[in-house]
């Protein structure tokens, strides 16, 4: 497992609070999301939890609604 400090580094491996700040979200948000199987993919390392920087901005892009796609979801 490879755990790097730079925040360029996309393989990083965040803590919660780093990775809540990131997605400006509470820890306690993050949490809720795992146990419902939700948000961005995660690393179990024992009880921590630990979030790849790759897997946030890929989950960022994921749940991006552009305001074509919000105006078709609401015609419908």
């Amino acid at each position: 497992m490879r755990v790097a400090t730079g925040s360029n580094d996309l393989d990083a491996l965040l803590t919660e609070v780093q990775a809540a700040d990131l997605l400006r979200l509470s820890v306690r948000t993050l949490q809720a999301w795992r146990t419902r199987a939700f948000g961005p993919a995660y690393v179990q390392a024992g009880r921590a939890a630990r979030y790849r920087r790759r897997d946030l901005i890929a989950w960022i892009e994921a749940s991006t609604v552009s305001p074509s796609r919000a105006g078709l979801a609401a015609a419908s």
